[in-house]
């Protein structure tokens, strides 16, 4: 059983790098055209009195920001990947009467669903520890190779929104954008008493979280303290500006920088700690649940991909074009990979159970793939 195991996962682990390989050249390719119109503008253009070469974004640039977007590629991929390897892979052994002689040294169907599902495991581990780890890594740091040339890593028009309560009032804050340093530009403080009222605003420049110590440290500071009595008398409003300003909070930079990122980009853990901050703020957090279970369940698809593929091996013929199962299997990743997204959005929607609409997909295909499995097999 090792020298099947061997032969299998040889063959398997080849095609699937090839696939992910080829597919990457064109990702490249196609990410490095659309990355080439930003080439030779940046911050440094604007500056009066002269150019900063320094702030130019140039070629290898460019170059470095597809580069560090390979591992999200790589992630998105891998179930397709595996699909089209391993369905490549069994329909060779079994054009070429390979797979029958491993059926009569003692494959049984059983057995070579066990030795397929342990080299999916093989890749669901791959997949979470490419997606939780390194993509997420790589494209935080890719973010932030751009927001050097062109400004502040931002989202939207407004920038970040995030809430937070407190034992007599609850904030609303605002962060516009992020620095490639990390510093929060564009900070503005809504606060809230117990009955909805706005008692005071406060805007900042600029906000740094201070190390060992629940607060922001605010720069160049406006605030406006209003009437929030509700008594009906006619308060002055009270404004004050200060150059610095110590804010006591529990919002940490993680969190602004989750909101700015997008939640398919954040690994596992940061997506649950935003979704426990969400709730303990009473904040809608479906959407961020949705993309929870989906990274949850997103790597065991490979697992699906391998279950998928087996049957190709059952298929009955000595001559035939590859090619075509091939193109089968390629049509069947892409179908899942749409089928997977549009359960998201459909969820979100219709406020589905989360888990329920990550898991859908990959409990229909799993489905599919055994009752293929038991027709060609254990029918025939």
């Amino acid at each position: 059983m090792k020298t099947l195991q061997r032969i299998i996962y040889g063959e398997v682990a080849t095609a699937v790098g090839f696939v992910i390989t080829g597919f990457l050249g064109l990702f490249f390719f196609f990410d490095l055209i659309d990355e080439l119109q930003w080439v030779g503008k940046g911050l440094g253009l604007s500056l009066q009195g002269g150019i900063d070469t320094n702030k130019i974004y140039l070629v290898p640039h460019a170059l470095t920001y597809v580069a560090l977007i390979v591992p999200s590629h790589i992630y998105e991929l891998m179930p397709i990947a595996v699909l089209i390897g391993t369905i490549y892979v069994m329909a060779r052994l079994a054009q070429s009467s390979e797979f029958t002689i491993l059926r009569t040294s003692g494959l049984d169907p059983v057995r070579a669903l066990k030795v397929l599902m342990w080299l999916g495991l093989f890749f669901v581990v791959l997949t979470f520890v490419i997606g939780d780890y390194l993509a997420p890594f790589c494209d935080r740091q890719a973010e932030l190779l751009k927001s050097k040339y062109f400004g502040q890593v931002s989202t939207g028009q407004t920038g970040a929104w995030l809430n937070e309560k407190q034992a007599f009032t609850h904030q609303a804050v605002n962060v516009t954008n992020l620095t490639p340093e990390g510093q929060m530009k564009g900070v503005k403080v809504y606060e809230f008493n117990n009955q909805g009222r706005l008692m005071s605003l406060t805007e900042a420049q600029s906000a740094d979280f201070i190390p060992d110590d629940d607060a922001w440290n605010m720069r160049e500071v406006s605030r406006d303290e209003f009437n929030a009595d509700g008594d009906g008398d006619l308060k002055p409003v009270k404004r004050s500006h200060l150059s610095t300003l110590r804010w006591p909070t529990t919002i940490k930079p993680e969190m602004v920088a989750v909101a700015l990122l997008k939640p398919e980009r954040m690994s596992t853990l940061d997506l649950f700690q935003y979704i426990q901050h969400l709730e303990a703020n009473a904040q809608a957090a479906q959407r961020y649940e949705i993309e929870f279970w989906k990274k949850v369940f997103y790597p065991i698809s490979c697992l699906v991909m391998v279950v998928l593929a087996l049957p190709f091996a059952y298929l009955h013929f000595r001559s035939g074009n590859i090619a075509t199962l091939v193109f089968a299997g390629v049509m069947i990743g892409i179908s899942f990979f749409l089928m997977n997204n549009v359960f998201g959005y459909i969820g979100n929607l219709n406020q589905w159970i989360p888990w329920v609409a990550a898991a859908t997909p990959g409990i229909i295909y799993t489905l599919v793939s055994l009752a293929a499995f038991g027709w060609l097999v254990l029918k025939q």
